[in-house]
Parts: structure tokens; C-alpha cells; sequence
């Protein structure tokens, strides 16, 4: 068993990454009905929060069916922060993450994400000022360091263990390499290996099949895996990474029937929770991977991509089920 302060969690527990414009109520929905034994928000701006951002205050909304569920959020100067915690709590969430991992300019350029992995002492003194702050279990999602000289992140884990943090999750790569080449797992277990460390230390990063998640389980020794990428339009991922360590077999892939249910209640629950415009145009990120693999998809793909009516997308969705509900997909997630 794994434990993030007095959440108990299954021996190896797959996390949902945080993912902008992705870990949406909807669909960490389907995620947790797939196997997701915790999951993050979308991540929040501290500063967004404390001016009432209504895109941010939205990002707050989390349901019973969810937990354990984290709320992320980001920032760089301490007063927000701590005051963007006094608002999260009232949301009740089971978890506080802070991202001090997010590689992308416009919040790096602020201080902020792995921009604070230039100033670890801030990072440090942050996540201590947080954890007093509030009484629910505060957890940091982060990367190796800033560039490939920086490398400090095994000092870094036990620094924000020894001030509170509950877990920590670790992206195996710098902000200098963004998303390129090939995530570095042997600092992450490093980081396990330490024999001053006790909180959970999660691994995050190419964890796209099943074998790798045994992979970052069996050698490299990790508690538990986050899943990102993977999972996007794909929230079948959790339960084949499960049922694969159970029986070491594949389990068969969904069929068309399959991904256009799910497709459909994805873009169902997101217009009631977005809107029709929003929930349309922010689910289109997910369709490559819900049809992956069907030969001849492009038209329907197009179609799914620019309709603007709720009609036409689920029109395109029967005419996908009719076409190509008897196609065998290859064996691709």
C-alpha cells in the first residue's frame, strides 16, 4: 500500500497528470472509471485565483465520484500563493499540488513552474510556507532541474520532504530539454533510493505502455506511476497497465463501438460543463487518439475537427460507428 499522508492508495497507483486544457471534470471522469486511482486538475494560476479569474475559479470544480482528487496550482510569489491555497481549501479537494515542473515560456518566464528550479531555496521555502498553511497534505510535481548541469533533484526531494511535502512526482527530464529525447528515469530512483526518503516518489514521463510502467515499477523501484500523454483521448490506459501487471496479457484493445461511446460522452459531459463552444473545440485534442489506428480516418477526422454543432459531431460519430464498426484496429494505444 501506498500513502500520500492518510490517503491510502493500491500498491502502485497510477496518478492523471495535471494537463492544461486536458484534466478537465470530464474527463478525469473517465479517467477514474478506467482505473485512475488519483487525479490532478488542470493546473491553476495562484495569481488568476486570487484576482477571480473566471477561467481559473472554473478550473477549481471537482466531484464526489473523483477523489482522491488534486487541486495544482502555480506561481511565484509567496503572498498568492498562500492566499490561492485559502481558496482552494473551500473546494474541499483531498490533496494540494504545487507545479514547480510546467517547462512552457509564458509561465517559466515569470518565475514560476520550472522556472523556480533556478531558485531552490525559494522552492524550498514555498512549499514550507504552503504546508503550513493548510491542513490538507501537500504534494509538488517537478522535473530533474533546469538544465542537464543543474541536476540537484535528490538533494531537492529531501529538502521538500523535510518541510512538509507529503509526495513528490518527478517528470524525467529538464526544463532545457521541454519534451524532447527520451525521459531520464535513474535520478527519479535516485530519489527513491535515498535512504533518508519516506514520502511516495512517483515517476512521470514516456510511461506509454504497460511495459514501461512495469518497467518504472520492477526496475527502477518507483511508488507509482503518472500518466500524461498516454492517456489523452485514450483513458483505457489505466486499466491495461493494471490488468497487464495482473495477468502480464494485453488486454484487447476497445473497439469502434467502444471509442465512439466514450468519444460521445466525453463531448456530452464537456458542453454541459463548458459550454456548447468550449466543450466542442477543447475535446478535438482528444479524437486522434480515440480513433487511432483506423485506416482511411482522415475525412471523419476532419469533420470532428471543424464542426462547431453538437448535431454534426455526433452525426460524424454514428457515420464512424457505421463505417468502420466491424475494422480491426492493430494493436496500438
Amino acid at each position: 500500500m501506498v500513502k500520500i499522508d492518510n490517503i491510502e492508495l493500491p500498491d502502485f497507483p497510477l496518478l492523471l497528470a495535471p494537463m492544461e486544457d486536458v484534466s478537465d471534470p470530464p474527463f478525469r471522469a473517465l479517467c477514474k472509471e478506467n482505473g485512475a486511482d488519483v487525479v490532478y486538475t488542470e493546473f491553476i494560476s495562484s495569481e488568476g485565483l486570487i484576482r477571480d479569474a473566471a477561467k481559473s475559479v472554473m478550473k477549481l470544480d471537482i466531484y464526489e465520484k473523483e477523489r482522491p482528487v488534486g487541486i495544482q496550482i502555480f506561481g511565484a510569489n509567496l503572498d498568492s500563493m498562500l492566499r490561492s491555497v485559502e481558496i482552494v481549501e473551500q473546494t474541499k479537494p483531498d490533496i494540494i499540488d504545487i507545479n514547480f515542473g510546467c517547462p512552457v515560456k509564458k509561465v517559466v518566464s515569470k518565475g514560476a513552474g520550472a522556472g523556480i528550479l533556478k531558485d531552490i531555496d525559494l522552492m524550498v521555502k514555498l512549499t514550507e510556507a504552503m504546508v503550513k498553511h493548510t491542513s490538507l497534505p501537500v504534494t509538488v510535481k517537478t522535473r530533474l532541474g533546469w538544465d542537464h548541469d543543474s541536476i540537484r533533484i535528490v538533494e531537492v526531494a529531501e529538502r521538500l520532504q523535510d518541510v512538509g511535502c507529503k509526495a513528490i512526482s518527478i517528470h524525467g527530464r529538464t526544463r532545457a530539454q521541454m519534451y524532447k529525447g527520451n525521459a531520464d528515469w535513474k535520478p527519479i530512483a535516485a530519489v527513491k533510493n535515498n535512504p533518508r526518503m519516506h514520502i511516495p516518489v512517483f515517476g512521470n514521463g514516456d510511461v506509454d505502455s504497460p511495459e514501461k510502467a512495469m518497467e518504472m515499477r520492477d526496475k527502477y523501484g518507483l511508488d507509482g506511476a503518472m500518466i500524461g500523454r498516454a492517456s489523452i483521448g485514450y483513458p483505457w490506459f489505466f486499466n491495461e497497465v493494471k490488468h497487464y501487471f495482473k495477468t502480464g496479457e494485453h488486454l484487447p484493445k476497445p473497439t469502434i463501438a467502444e471509442r465512439v461511446k466514450v468519444a460521445r460522452r466525453h463531448v456530452e459531459m464537456s458542453i454541459d460543463w463548458k459550454g456548447e463552444h468550449l466543450g466542442i473545440v477543447e475535446t478535438r485534442r482528444h479524437y486522434t487518439n480515440y480513433f487511432k489506428g483506423i485506416p482511411h480516418f482522415k475525412e471523419y477526422r476532419l469533420k470532428l475537427v471543424t464542426s462547431d454543432d453538437p448535431k454534426d459531431v455526433f452525426a460524424a460519430f454514428d457515420e464512424i460507428e457505421a463505417k468502420f464498426g466491424d475494422t480491426m484496429i492493430p494493436e496500438i494505444g
